[in-house]
């Protein structure tokens, strides 16, 4: 009997919690509805630009990185091609 009960113990635990919460919760007015969406908004925009302002810094950088060593083998072809 004490491992059926180890089991469903947490279960139950659980949906006593779960009803609880669930009476707890509201559903929100106009004006908190129009605040979460408005912040949520605005997290988007600065995780947007945040995004756009990484992408602009590392694309130079990746260019570097990347073009001086395919600069290495153009020039050796070229000159190869010269003789």
């Amino acid at each position: 009997m004490d491992a059926i009960d180890s089991v469903f113990d947490p279960l139950r635990e659980f949906a006593k919690d779960s009803v609880r919460l669930v009476k707890r919760c509201h559903k929100p007015d106009r004006k908190e509805f129009t605040k979460v969406a408005f912040r949520t908004a605005i997290g988007f925009v600065v995780m947007g630009f945040v995004g756009f302002f990484v992408k602009l810094i590392f694309i130079p950088i990746n260019n570097i990185i990347v073009g001086s060593g395919s600069m290495r083998i153009s020039t050796k072809f070229q000159t190869v091609g010269k003789r």
